[in-house]
Formats: C-alpha cells, sequence, structure tokens
C-alpha cells in the first residue's frame, strides 16, 4: 500500500528528530537538551503506536542492553520511595539518569541502514565543526559563535563544552568511529583517517584532560590490537598502553608535566588527606563513597542522594569539601550508582556496558569494533568521572552508542563467537 503525503510528512518528522539529535551533542546544551525532549516525545507517540500495529522488531528485543537498560531505569524510579533529597532534586536526578533510555529510542526509530547512516554521518559532521574549530582556536582564531574564555586553561581550546574534559572524551569516540567506519562509509578513507588523527592529536597535544589521555590511550591500544593477526591481539593489547604511554610522555612536554602532576597529588593525598587537587579531591570523594557503600550496600541511599550521604561522614568539613546543596558527585560514575542504589547499581552499570559489548558481538566487523572501542572510552571515563550521568558528556555518550547500535541492528548481521 503506497504511503499517504499525512504517512511521509509524520516519517520525515521522526527522521528529523533523530538527524536534529545526533547533531545537538555537537552543540551548547541548550540545543541538546531541546533534541532529547522531542526524541523522547518522538519515541513515546511511535512506541505507542507501534503497540496498535503489526510492525515487528525482533532485531531490536534481541538486544541484552534493552532489557538491562529498562531495568536499570526502573531500579532507580524504585529508589525514589527510599531517597534522602526532597522529591523535587531526586525527580531531577533520576532524569539524569534516564537519558539511557535514549540509546533505546535511537535504536527503535531508526528504521533503515540508509537512515542510521544518514544520523552517523550529521553526528561525525556536527563533530568534524568542532574539532576544526577547537584547531583554529590553537591558531589564534576565534570564531563569533565561541563564548568560552580563552584565558582559562580549561577552556582555552574548547568550542561549546564547559570544560576540556567533555571535549576530549567526544574526541576519542569520534575517532573511534571515524577510524573503524573508515572504509564502509559515504566519506573518503583518506578523510576519516586524517579526521580521525586531527582528534587524538588535538586531545594529546591541546587539551590537558588527563581521562582524555587515558582514552586516547585505549582507543589506539584496540585499533593496534585488531590490525594484528589474531595470535597476536593479545600480547598487543597488554603491551601497547604502556608503549603508548612511554612514548607519547616522552614527545609530549604538557603529556609528561601532566602525568607526575597526578602522582604528585596522588602522594599528597595519602599523606595529608589533601583535597584541595583534583586527584586529591576524587580519593577522598572515592573513600568516603565506599565508607557510604557499606553502610548500606543492599539498597543504597536512593536516587539524588550520593551528597548528603558523602557530607555527613566528612564531617564539619563537608561543605568546604563538596560545597553547597547537594549537587556534588563523586567523579566516578561506579560510585556513585553504588552510593544511590547499594553494590546492585554498580554491578548494575557494568552489566550494562557488557551488554552493549555483547550486542556488539551480532554486528558486522567494522561497526563492532566501533562500539566497542566507544564502550572502552565510556569505561574509562566513568572510573574518573561521573561521565553517563553528567550532561553534555552524558548525552554525548548515549547518543553515540544509540546511533551504531541501531547501525549495525540495520545492517547484515554476522553473529560471532568472539570479538574480530
Amino acid at each position: 500500500m503506497q504511503s499517504t503525503p499525512k504517512h511521509q510528512s509524520i516519517w520525515s518528522f521522526r527522521l528529523g528528530v533523530v538527524l536534529l539529535t545526533a547533531l545537538s551533542v555537537s552543540l551548547p546544551i541548550a540545543l541538546i537538551s531541546l533534541a532529547k525532549f522531542l526524541l523522547f516525545v518522538t519515541g513515546l507517540i511511535f512506541l505507542t503506536t507501534n503497540l496498535f500495529t503489526k510492525i515487528q522488531d525482533k532485531n531490536r528485543h534481541s538486544l541484552w542492553s534493552t532489557y538491562v537498560a529498562i531495568l536499570i531505569v526502573i531500579v532507580f524510579a524504585l529508589s525514589l520511595f527510599w531517597t534522602e533529597v526532597d522529591i523535587d532534586f531526586a525527580l531531577k536526578t533520576f532524569v539524569k539518569h534516564a537519558k539511557l533510555l535514549g540509546i533505546l529510542l535511537l535504536v527503535f526509530l531508526i528504521r533503515s541502514k540508509r537512515e542510521a547512516r544518514m544520523a552517523i554521518a550529521v553526528f561525525v559532521l556536527g563533530q568534524v565543526f568542532v574539532l576544526v574549530n577547537s584547531w583554529l582556536l590553537s591558531a589564534g582564531f576565534i570564531a563569533p559563535w565561541i563564548t568560552n574564555s580563552q584565558a582559562d586553561l580549561g577552556t582555552r581550546y574548547v568550542v561549546f563544552s564547559e570544560s576540556y574534559l567533555d571535549q576530549s572524551i567526544m574526541f576519542c569516540a569520534t575517532a573511534a568511529v571515524l577510524w573503524h567506519l573508515r572504509s564502509s562509509f559515504m566519506w573518503p578513507r583518506w578523510l576519516a583517517i586524517f579526521m580521525a588523527l586531527a582528534a587524538l592529536l588535538n586531545v594529546l597535544v591541546l587539551l590537558p584532560g588527563r581521562t582524555g589521555y587515558l582514552a586516547a590511550v585505549a582507543v589506539l591500544s584496540l585499533a593496534l590490537m585488531w590490525q594484528m593477526n589474531q595470535r597476536l591481539r593479545l600480547i598487543t593489547l597488554a603491551a601497547a598502553p604502556f608503549l603508548i604511554v612511554l612514548g607519547l610522555s616522552l614527545s609530549s612536554g604538557q603529556l609528561h608535566d601532566r602525568i607526575f602532576l597526578a602522582v604528585a597529588e596522588v602522594k599528597s593525598s595519602v599523606n595529608q588527606a589533601e583535597t584541595g587537587s583534583s586527584s586529591g579531591w576524587r580519593l577522598n570523594a572515592w573513600k568516603r563513597s565506599i565508607e557510604a557503600i557499606s553502610e548500606k550496600p543492599l539498597y543504597g541511599y536512593g536516587v539524588g542522594s550520593w551528597t548528603p550521604a558523602i557530607k555527613r561522614l566528612q564531617g564539619s568539613t563537608a561543605t568546604e569539601v563538596f560545597g553547597k546543596g547537594n549537587a556534588s558527585n563523586p567523579h566516578q560514575e561506579f560510585l556513585l550508582w553504588g552510593v544511590e542504589m547499594g553494590v546492585g547499581g554498580t554491578l548494575l552499570l557494568l552489566a550494562l556496558l557488557l551488554s552493549i559489548a555483547k550486542d556488539a558481538r551480532q554486528f558486522t566487523p567494522d561497526i563492532q569494533r566501533a562500539t566497542l572501542s566507544v564502550v572502552a572510552v565510556i569505561a574509562v571515563a566513568c572510573c574518573f568521572n561521573s561521565a553517563l550521568f553528567d550532561d553534555l558528556i552524558g548525552d554525548f555518550l548515549c547518543v553515540c552508542v544509540g546511533l551504531l547500535m541501531a547501525l549495525g541492528v540495520q545492517s547484515e548481521h554476522q553473529p560471532r563467537q568472539g570479538v574480530n
């Protein structure tokens, strides 16, 4: 049956929302919020419509990550009943966690391989725009749409993010997508390789984020591993991080200085319980988080309750260390979920990453490798920041995973016994 103009316009709107979402994560946070709102409203409409049709989504239903993500959101919702913060703040925190559902909505709303490729292309185009602007900043050219203070170390080469952290993680994930899809997409192979290298070089040379360095090392190590013969891959994966870090520290003065600064901060915080430095603050927050988890390991303190639980343990210096109000977080996603939902929360986050990796094994090798590389970036980011929870970077990572999984689902399936 031929589609009516009304149906065509509805489906065009759906695709438009998907493309806007793919582009928005490279733009200011206000546009990300608008696109996310439209994505969830559109997804709700189409999911409701799907209940009254005979459309079958067997491929989507076979994804382990679908069930894990839904379970996570349900558990966070249930924890509203025992949270230790007011309901308004708890609901705001719950919404930040619930952005994970955006992954599933993208997989559902993208209905063909052509649409998935278009969305990935728009996603990459947005990131290339940010990348070019960042390099122009390093040359002294400030475009009129860039409002960050260029005198501040945290925003010197940052385009739309509030700090170097977000942009460095975003560029690492983008580099992985460009590299692994270099031979199977609509862009020239040489251009994809050039942009992937430019993104990683931006992270390692211009931006001072140590989490970004580790994410870049993870992306490079996996890329090297997959270039090797099957028998040499485990050896390469074990040796590559050490060799890459050694080589980069010898060739980059900034990276060398940042590594030794981290070591000095850790030593100082261990000896004197120092919380003024970045590393010292994290170590203290992680210690308090572990103490909080040990008090309520079964069900945690409830969504949004990390700050009051940790402030109580910190004592008289709580406000000085963690600030006023309840908006702080441990800069460690696994511990954040552990305090809010108990040990099961930490295990659920681990299960989410593993389920995405398991789902990726169904995909063709190029999409599989891109997806696994992004999962590695997320894992690294979550070890040193609340990456999925935070605005902008969390939205970016969810959209990136959602687009790759949609592309994998819509492409030819080749079940694998292991990572190719």
